[in-house]
């Protein structure tokens, strides 16, 4: 089973906004300039809201950033500085006027405004985990402050702390997700309801009671595809799968590494059943169309020949099916050497356009030859009769079977399948074909193919 996993992109906007901050609070203790090395900056910073768009290779997270810049304290080295330039220009009185803004007390805020861009390239690891691979860019607006006639930038001021803040947001958000087990604890989830035994046959389709037994003994992904709307990740488990008699529970260990795989395929579902009919089921299925039955039909024939019992075997490539006969004449019953066992060769083929089991080259096995001189000739001239039902009467219809392993399978998928909690899974069985058969010498198998489609579809994560 390849499942596509799409998630929302407005899914992933929601969540990470719930869970970011609203407010930071900061400080700059180096300040950029030296004129504010002796003042206080302070920084309140609120966050719009989220948001979100992608492209192929990343998603980038947009915030923007209303930021209120507070400065306490005093001016640093103005006197120095301004002296110093213009000493041709001031005399004493002036110099000194501006020497005491040395000790000027400074409580004025100014805005700070900007966006941060967040950068992720999402991939999955072999260990079960998302590893989203954040980078984040600051870009701010001009914000001016005028001291004592200076104007100053107040960006340059703000960058270092919002640069912090983001820095530390960002890393806390990579952290926690490359930590987090979800994608291992959903897996383990539905690993759980493919090990499993699904009923198939009995009742009224003619056939066997069986179970299919699923086994997932497999697991791998694609790296995550982004587009303008979701990130998908596509999982693939494949299973083993076999028919049994009996209802059994499968030992199926999660695996502790996840294969990684190039792109895979979306949306594809296939079940093969090996369908293994023991030849004592087989030996029932053959005598309900042949036993009691007599041959030829024709209502005038000289002589009739009834089958009593019906044995399959195999035969190197073919099968042997042996007939325990009886033949008599129409006005009477034959006495000794009336009873004879007559063993038939025939090739079973599987007809999957009508879903049907057949024997073709219907022959007489050696061994019978010897059986003729206890049916007389009369009863001999029956035979052809015989090996002409075989071939059109030894018939097993598998449509009742391929049917109700349809039904049996998507009944079984129903568990999987679920709309809630912003989480959507839909998986359907479209079709189950015949595609071959073979055969030891206890069991007839036909292989059959179910195939389907299962996606999955989240429009709302949790709270993070």
């Amino acid at each position: 089973m390849i499942a596509p996993v799409a998630v929302s992109l407005s899914a992933i906007r929601s969540s990470l906004d719930a869970a970011a901050p609203r407010t930071l609070v900061g400080k700059n203790d180096n300040p950029v300039s030296s004129l504010l090395s002796k003042a206080d900056i302070g920084m309140t910073v609120t966050r719009g809201t989220l948001g979100i768009s992608g492209r192929p290779g990343d998603i980038a997270v947009t915030a923007p950033l209303n930021s209120t810049m507070t400065v306490t304290g005093q001016i640093a080295g103005l006197a120095g500085n301004l002296t110093g330039g213009i000493t041709g220009f001031l005399n004493n009185a002036i110099g000194q006027q501006v020497g005491g803004l040395t000790t000027r007390v400074l409580d004025q805020r100014v805005d700070v405004n900007g966006k941060v861009v967040v950068y992720s390239r999402p991939a999955i690891t072999a260990s079960w985990r998302l590893h989203p691979n954040l980078h984040a860019q600051l870009s701010l607006g001009n914000s001016a402050m005028q001291l004592a006639g200076i104007k100053l930038n107040m960006a340059s001021e703000a960058r270092p702390v919002l640069d912090q803040m983001v820095n530390q947001q960002v890393s806390a958000l990579e952290g926690r997700l490359r930590s987090d087990p979800f994608i291992e604890t959903a897996a383990r989830a539905q690993w759980a309801k493919m090990c499993r035994a699904i009923p198939l046959g009995g009742g009224k389709t003619g056939l066997p009671k069986l179970w299919l037994e699923m086994r997932p003994v497999r697991a791998a992904a694609a790296q995550p595809k982004i587009s303008a709307h979701a990130v998908t990740l596509t999982i693939g488990v494949q299973a083993e799968t076999r028919i049994t008699p009996t209802k059994i529970t499968p030992h199926c260990p999660f695996p502790s590494k996840l294969e990684l795989v190039p792109p895979m395929d979306d949306g594809r579902l296939q079940v093969g059943l090996p369908i293994d009919v023991p030849f004592t089921e087989l030996n029932k299925l053959l005598e309900a169309q042949l036993k009691g039955h007599e041959y030829p039909e024709q209502k005038d024939a000289a002589v009739k020949v009834r089958v009593q019992h019906v044995q399959v075997g195999a035969s190197g490539k073919r099968l042997l099916i042996s007939l325990d006969v009886k033949a008599r004449e129409q006005k009477s019953w034959f006495g000794f050497g009336a009873s004879a066992t007559i063993d038939i060769w025939g090739k079973p083929v599987l007809d999957a356009k009508n879903q049907i089991l057949r024997l073709t080259d219907v022959t007489l096995a050696v061994d019978s030859q010897a059986a003729y001189g206890l049916l007389g000739a009369a009863a001999r001239a029956a035979v052809p009769y015989l090996q002409k039902a075989v071939a059109d009467k030894a018939v097993v219809d598998l449509k009742p079977f391929a049917a109700d392993a349809k039904k049996k399978i998507a009944t079984a998928l129903a568990d999987f399948q679920r709309n809630d909690n912003g989480v959507k899974v839909a998986a359907e069985i479209r079709d189950v074909r015949l595609t071959g058969i073979a055969f030891d010498s206890h069991t007839l198998r036909v292989i059959a193919e179910a195939d389907g489609r299962a996606k999955v579809a989240v429009s709302r994560l949790p709270r993070m």
